[in-house]
């Protein structure tokens, strides 16, 4: 069987594989997943299953950090010519050989190579792409791309597989996505599935499944948007993240008039990135496309009270951005 068809059924299926899809198949859930997740019900456990659910939160703590504490320490990583002639340094690469850390891979407009991430994930390296191997340590596997493109698939915890880029540094939360960078440095992140966080100096960006974000060099990522947005709408973001002071209250109205209630994401974003006064349109949108939950007000939104905004997310089904902090890979 196919490694693909595990994960997109591209692939042959085993015949043991597909018995048990038949078999399960009248449990699929068959309704389209909602946008918005109801808000999560407290449950209070009988006394006597708290310390079982104490232990056994435990016990995965600890399989997860011996997971980690096995994987290996590598210097180099496996990298196969998938087409033309991928060089590795100055050499070309014939069929496959290994990229050791501080190598570059570059692929000129007829070539493309794959990278295996030690064993966590894969690496598709499309023709003019320029990359680095800069680290491969067990809670580290990290690249630099100067420019060009790259697919992403990886299988494992957050936090262990960072790609570098001169904008922000995306950070895998277990996912597949698509990473480009032009000459200027300018970049896009697309995720397949999964989560990316983009982390800059300046900002953060949280991108789930479906989503964009755009970055810029001096700016950092931009507020993760729908590709399916209007064409004004995104036009009008690009201004809000990245365009002069000037510009931005139009560009804000464009985009406020503009949003649907799945763009939801995107004011949510805004909200920790622009000034007090543009907080508060926001929030008269926002009313509109998804109400607040309870204790949320429009003063404490205009005040960037951080509780409230996190609420929000969680109203939307999406656990609140800076929470992802909390996903750290061993030191």
């Amino acid at each position: 069987m196919s490694d693909d068809y595990l994960w997109d059924r591209s692939g042959a299926p085993d015949p043991e594989v597909e018995r048990l899809e038949e078999l399960l198949g009248r449990y699929r859930q068959r309704e389209p997943a909602p946008l918005s997740l109801p808000p999560a019900r407290v449950t209070f456990w009988p006394g006597w299953l708290r310390p079982l659910a104490a232990v056994a939160a435990l016990a995965l703590l600890l399989l997860a950090s011996l997971w980690l504490l096995r994987l290996p320490n590598d210097t180099a990583w496996e990298v196969m010519s998938l087409a033309g002639a991928p060089r590795v340094g100055s050499q070309a690469l014939d069929g496959s050989g290994r990229l050791s850390v501080g190598d570059w891979l570059e692929t000129d407009a007829a070539s493309k190579a794959r990278i295996n991430v030690g064993v966590i994930g894969e690496v598709e390296v499309e023709p003019h792409t320029r990359l680095q191997l800069v680290r491969a340590r067990a809670n580290d596997h990290r690249l630099a791309l100067a420019r060009g493109r790259l697919h992403a698939r990886i299988w494992a915890p957050p936090r262990l597989f960072f790609v570098e880029t001169p904008a922000a540094l995306a950070v895998d939360l277990g996912c597949a996505y698509t990473l480009e960078v032009n000459e200027a440095g300018a970049g896009l992140l697309r995720v397949e599935s999964g989560w990316v966080q983009l982390e800059s100096e300046e900002r953060e960006s949280v991108v789930p499944t479906g989503a964009a974000a755009a970055m810029r060099p001096g700016a950092g990522p931009g507020a993760p948007f729908y590709p399916e947005a209007s064409e004004l709408f995104k036009e009008s973001l690009m201004v809000v993240d990245f365009g002069a002071a000037e510009d931005r209250s139009g560009a804000l109205e464009s985009l406020l008039s503009e949003s649907r209630r799945e763009d939801s994401l995107t004011l949510l974003s805004l909200l920790s990135r622009v000034d007090a006064a543009e907080r508060g349109r926001v929030y008269d949108r926002l009313v509109v496309l998804m109400p607040p939950p309870a204790g949320v007000t429009r003063e404490g939104i205009v005040q960037r009270d951080q509780e409230m905004i996190d609420l929000w997310w969680t109203r939307l089904g999406i656990n609140p951005p800076r929470k992802w902090k909390f996903w750290t890979s061993a030191d």
